[in-house]
């Protein structure tokens, strides 16, 4: 009989968004000092609010951390990530947008940075959004 492997405790859904410039490049923001993975570089988004859809905290995550505007209708699902991290499992969703309003503000990170996927491998990421690079050099 085949044993499953223990949880690494509560599963936490998040979203993350690859917002994507006319250019082919991916916008990424640093994590904030004192915040979990200070300093590393990270797709936007969070976690999803009681009762909300997966596109509905991408819309609102992008008005809180990056000051832009966009439309669940501009949102086209690529990937997931699926982590253990040491207290909780990670699952998070990776959609991809190519139209929005406004110019991205760092409300939420240190600073922002627009990177090609090719170049991603070489920032310091979280282990949950580093498998998710592949898949955006393959999709661009």
């Amino acid at each position: 009989m085949q044993q499953r492997a223990a949880a690494a405790g509560p599963l936490l859904l998040v979203v993350a968004v690859a917002l994507v410039d006319a250019d082919g490049r991916v916008l990424l923001g640093q994590r904030p000092a004192g915040k979990a993975m200070a300093g590393l570089w990270e797709f936007p988004g969070g976690k999803l609010n009681a009762d909300e859809t997966p596109e509905a905290a991408v819309v609102r995550e992008l008005k809180e951390e990056l000051a832009v505007d966009i439309s669940e209708s501009c949102l086209a699902p690529l990937t997931f990530a699926s982590h253990a991290y040491a207290d909780f499992h990670l699952l998070m969703p990776l959609y991809v947008c190519r139209v929005w309003r406004g110019t991205p503000q760092p409300l939420a990170h240190q600073q922002l940075k627009w990177v090609l996927p090719l170049a991603m491998a070489a920032l310091p990421m979280p282990a949950a959004d580093r498998p998710l690079i592949a898949f955006l050099r393959d999709f661009l």
